[in-house]
């Protein structure tokens, strides 16, 4: 049976078509609109569609999918096994609870910790117990980038590549480089090297739109055999949100 998975965020839609927990069709858009569901429904015939979103109004399309498909909100009321423990759950980010749905999917049983890199860095830990009681909000690269200029007199916003090495701080502009890239190595390494205490075990899952560059660069890391990529983490975790 297919699945319809939509992730709604600031910047884009994230879309993608699920034959059972295997992602059969993936792709992005600037915005989403009804002819863009009518075209995946009549391609792949999904029984089932659920939308997550931060902030664009979905009233239009909830309406179409359920027109075509057996259509699902995506809310932190979904939990497919997994006890949720955060003390305010209305106000708990979507994606980082279908990150945590999706890591439990992947790898249900084992403690995970899911390191979102977008806007805004999170950290979020799932028990071996399968509980969740939540984790950190961090700024995320461009934001620090941004800080570094606007609340300081002189210092310059810094143009970064994703593709460019963390650099040594030789001068102003690598100092900045090296400050923001290697600081957030560094915290990284250190909420790792936290939960290793806790749980046992322990898988990092990295996801979001930069964790192409700090998976890279944690392939030194000491824990670097416990680190695993999935851009696609959040997608899955909605997967899981509707599962039979």
């Amino acid at each position: 049976m297919h699945r319809l998975t939509i992730d709604i965020g600031n910047s884009s839609a994230k879309i993608a078509v699920f034959a059972d927990r295997e992602m059969i069709h993936h792709l992005r858009l600037l915005k989403i609109g009804i002819i863009d569901l009518a075209h995946l429904i009549d391609k792949f015939s999904p029984k089932k569609a659920i939308i997550s979103s931060v902030n664009q109004e979905i009233a239009p399309l909830a309406e179409f999918l359920k027109k075509r498909t057996n259509y699902t909100r995506f809310t932190t009321s979904l939990t497919n096994g997994v006890k949720n423990r955060y003390q305010t759950p209305n106000t708990l980010g979507l994606d980082r609870w279908a990150a945590i749905l999706g890591a439990n999917g992947l790898f249900g049983g084992s403690a995970c910790l899911v390191v979102d890199a977008g806007t805004c860095i999170t950290y979020d830990l799932l028990t071996g117990k399968n509980e969740y009681f939540g984790g950190s909000i961090s700024p995320g690269i461009k934001m620090r980038f941004k800080a570094v200029h606007e609340y300081t007199g002189r210092l310059p916003l810094v143009d970064w590549d994703a593709n460019e090495e963390i650099p040594e701080g030789l001068d102003t502009i690598s100092a900045i480089k090296n400050g923001v890239l290697q600081g957030i190595i560094n915290e990284i390494e250190g909420y790792i090297a936290l939960n290793n205490i806790k749980e046992s075990a322990l898988k990092v899952i990295i996801t979001g739109g930069d964790a192409n560059f700090l998976y890279k660069q944690l392939q030194n890391s000491i824990f670097a055999p416990q680190i695993i990529k999935d851009p696609y983490l959040v997608l899955k975790g909605l997967n899981e949100a509707i599962a039979d």
